[in-house]
């Protein structure tokens, strides 16, 4: 890239952290402290504001960068993505989004604590939303490092690194400065930006095909390499029954993870009502709706504009597919259009992985502080002590998430997130679902639910072809791979729902039918709720 994509693009960057760290310092000079207001913004925004900060935080590094490199490199297989990743939030709506307003405070624990022994669960609940958190930030980490790479003009090791570190950094500076009230500002700053920016890239792509769709996919196809099987199925996950099996897995993880994502559980705390929270839902929907269908289009146009070998040339995963487009939609390389477009672009990608990663820091900060921390006390902590041990444990956090990104930095994004929420799906959605719904649901039961999807998910990954044995792997000079599939969803979600029920029948603890009745009424109605 030249001279000018990189100074233009560095200070659009660079606007955008001035003005989101301009958000965070003014947010900071007019905090109270409390432990409500740095978790949940003082649960005063609306469910339009909430609805644009939800599908700022679902609309990460994976579905902009990701999700249209890998249909630019596997044609319909790469679209399923954006399918499971909306179909998810049907779940949320009716599953989800009203119950745990009505029932938790902060966090996925409190909704399970309500009713149960509180100490344990409370830290098995916490243990997974950090571990869900951290493979979800190292996606995102994945993505900045991409960009970087090809905004600099090449795939130094030391400027991915760097932009790893310094994403990380900012991260928490927005967290432990801000809380929830900044975080969420700038999710809606960034919404705002990245639908316009894929609106303006989807009209340049019609505009470039006279609006014709059907002669997009027939480019698309042609230079694929593949013809008419890149508009089928099976490109990526046809052939052996291994990758039958894998997408399946990779379908389920998608479509019940989001309802196990903590910083997506912990957005619905700050409005004022469960009817505000449904509302924001169906608000986040329709933003997130339209943008998958961009996306769609955007991933076809980058294999026909921009072609599979010259962007699995620029990053092997296909991550920057989309400023590669942008780049030629503009006018190509070296001119006035293709500078400014890449240059918006790459800004924008940078704002979606920053507003991303502030959020998920701030849902795994709350679990360490308000579920670890304060159930680790023998009387609950004081909210300004869990704040300050919050703010300390984002940066651990981040220094975790820094040091995995490094690792799987050739990996592509919505793969990593596919992980995320395997995991999610597997540990923390079935307790979620039987505190809620099953009446004799118990302490010993809801821990094992967590482990029981958590333990096998993790080892499962650790075990596959991610981590060892093939030449994409992180560790691809040794070989332990004993598992097949890349995302173990398809095995440890059902574990996980097994392992609660099995944890339940044999626990000797009789079930308080009572405080299940109470959480009911209040889940339904919103009496009692915080």
């Amino acid at each position: 890239m030249s001279g000018h994509h990189q100074t233009l693009a560095l200070l659009l960057f660079s606007a955008f952290v001035a003005v989101t760290l301009g958000i965070t310092t003014w947010v900071s000079r007019h905090r109270h402290g409390s432990a409500e207001e740095f978790y949940a913004g003082g649960r005063l925004f609306s469910p339009m504001e909430n609805g644009f900060a939800l599908s700022g935080d679902y609309m990460s590094a994976a579905s902009f960068l990701g999700i249209t490199g890998l249909i630019s490199l596997y044609g319909y297989d790469g679209l399923l993505y954006a399918v499971g990743f909306l179909v998810a939030w049907l779940v949320v709506l009716f599953l989800v989004a009203e119950l745990v307003r009505n029932c938790g405070r902060f966090t996925l624990a409190d909704v399970v604590a309500a009713r149960m022994d509180v100490r344990p669960v409370r830290v098995a609940a916490g243990t997974s939303s950090v571990v869900v958190s951290v493979l979800y930030l190292v996606a995102q980490m994945v993505g900045a490092g991409s960009l970087v790479s090809l905004l600099l003009g090449g795939t130094s090791d030391a400027a991915r690194n760097w932009t790893v570190i310094g994403v990380g950094a900012l991260m928490v500076i927005y967290v432990s400065m801000g809380g929830m009230r900044a975080t969420t500002w700038i999710q809606i700053v960034k919404a705002v930006l990245l639908i316009g920016g894929a609106i303006v890239l989807t009209v340049l792509v019609l505009m470039r095909f006279h609006g014709d769709i059907n002669e997009l996919l027939r480019t698309a196809a042609g230079r694929s390499g593949h013809g008419q099987a890149f508009l089928a199925p099976g490109l990526k996950y046809g052939g052996d029954w291994t990758a039958r099996f894998d997408f399946m897995s990779l379908g389920l993880a998608l479509v019940l993870g989001t309802a196990g994502l903590p910083h997506i559980l912990s957005r619905f705390y700050t409005v004022p009502t469960a009817r505000a929270a449904r509302r924001s839902v169906l608000w986040s929907i329709g933003l997130i709706g339209g943008f998958y269908l961009m996306t769609i289009v955007l991933g076809f146009a980058a294999a026909a504009v921009v072609g599979p070998e010259a962007v699995r040339g620029s990053n092997a995963a296909g991550n920057t597919a989309v400023p590669l487009l942008a780049l030629d939609l503009g006018g190509g390389a070296n001119s006035t259009g293709g500078t400014v477009l890449f240059a918006t672009v790459a800004a924008i990608a940078f704002a979606t992985i920053l507003a991303v990663v502030a959020g998920v820091t701030l849902a795994s900060s709350a679990a360490v502080a308000h579920d670890l921390y304060a159930s680790s006390r023998r009387r609950r902590a004081k909210p300004h002590s869990e704040v300050a041990v919050a703010r300390a444990a984002s940066v651990g956090i981040g220094v975790i998430a820094i040091g995995l990104s490094l690792l799987a930095r050739d990996l592509n994004v919505a793969f990593l997130v596919g992980l995320a929420f395997a995991v999610a799906a597997s540990a923390n959605l079935p307790v979620l679902l039987f505190s809620l719904f099953w009446r004799s649901f118990t302490t010993r039961g809801a821990v094992w639910a967590v482990y029981g999807g958590l333990v096998p998910a993790v080892v499962l990954v650790l075990l596959s072809p991610v981590v060892s044995g093939s030449p994409e792997s992180l560790f691809p000079g040794v070989d332990f791979q004993y598992f097949p599939l890349q995302n173990p969803g398809l095995v440890s979600i059902p574990l996980g729902f097994v392992a609660g029920w099995l944890g339940t029948v044999t626990s000797a603890e009789p079930p308080d039918e009572a405080k299940h009745a109470e959480i009911e009424v209040r889940a339904l109605t919103g009496a009692g709720a915080v």
